[in-house]
């Protein structure tokens, strides 16, 4: 399974948001990915997220895959409103 977000946080995802995302993340059973920019990287890694450099206007997707696949995607989408990074996209 899988969202997309549109990053509208003036400064991106840089370390503060970062590793409060990858701390969600890490709360999930499932294998969680991070596609943007077209690369795709291990959501549970601070380094792998961080190596993106995502900045404002970027189109993200992040993909569960696992028993809790549904749980995750809902947790990391409440985590990026609650830090005021962006919104979902809808129809993805």
């Amino acid at each position: 399974m899988k969202k997309v977000f549109r990053i509208t946080n003036e400064t991106g995802i840089h370390a503060r948001p970062a590793t409060a995302l990858v701390n969600e993340a890490m709360k999930y059973e499932s294998d969680v990915y991070l596609v943007a920019l077209k690369k795709k990287v291990d959501f549970k890694s601070i380094m792998g997220v961080m190596s993106l450099g995502i900045y404002s206007g970027t189109t993200i997707e992040v993909e569960a895959v696992g028993a809790d696949e549904v749980d995750a995607l809902e947790g990391i989408k409440e985590k990026i409103v609650q830090l005021g990074l962006g919104k979902e996209i809808e129809g993805n």
